[in-house]
């Protein structure tokens, strides 16, 4: 068995290999990445919380931070987490489906994540990560491809609006795996869904309660191993 000092090497070989990933220019899926690449991620051989985001806005793609913009600052508020807390990568992972900024459309919306990433990159890294024991799965491509990872694909709705109603019914079949992943199906923290948490209150009323139940008890866990 590798040593942990061997695991957290190699997974740092790969996050510096994704750093200088340029394949959305050199070999891209359809167009090309219309600026420089600059994949953002935070992991780490420790944390036990993925955030499981869509892709950089163009404030993260200036800083090259995750989520330094407004909706980090309501996705912090959903978690009820403290920027410490949710930047101590020794604790939370955030591993977007596309680690660059993929770019706008005509009426200024971020395009979707580019394809290239989970093509090239993302089984290698969940590989190499140890498990998670809570999931915040952000947006309908984050939420295909975790359930799928974890053998829950049946639990993939038709819509994004489908899977995050259904959220108890994916957080409870999470919790029954033989090795247990809470998984909660959110929707982006943008501001663009603000109507969207308006039509749909459980979200706020039901869902982040437990949610930050969850994520409290975990840190919780996770701080008194640390004395």
């Amino acid at each position: 068995m590798a040593s942990s000092s061997t695991s957290e090497a190699a997974l740092d070989a790969l996050v510096a290999r994704i750093r200088a990933c340029r394949v959305c220019v050199e070999a891209p899926r359809g167009a090309p990445l219309p600026h420089a690449p600059r994949p953002v991620l935070q992991v780490s051989a420790t944390a036990r919380i993925l955030v499981a985001s869509q892709a950089p806005g163009t404030k993260v793609h200036a800083s090259g931070r995750p989520f330094t913009d407004a909706s980090g600052d309501r996705l912090r508020a959903w978690m009820g987490v403290s920027a410490d807390a949710f930047y101590d990568a020794a604790r939370i992972a955030i591993a977007p489906m596309g680690f660059c900024f993929p770019g706008q459309d005509a009426k200024g919306a971020d395009l979707p994540p580019r394809r290239e990433c989970v093509a090239t990159w993302h089984d290698a890294v969940f590989a190499a990560l140890p498990p998670f024991a809570l999931v915040l799965a952000v947006g309908r491509p984050a939420q295909a491809y975790h359930l799928r990872r974890l053998g829950l694909g049946h639990l993939v709705g038709r819509g994004l609006t489908e899977t995050v109603a259904n959220w108890r019914a994916v957080r409870d079949a999470g919790a029954r795996l033989p090795r247990p992943t809470v998984l909660y199906p959110l929707p982006h923290p943008s501001w663009r869904n603000t109507g969207w948490l308006k039509r749909n209150p459980f979200f706020e009323e039901e869902l982040l309660p437990e949610l930050k139940a969850d994520i409290a008890r975990l840190l919780r866990l996770v701080a008194g191993a640390r004395r």
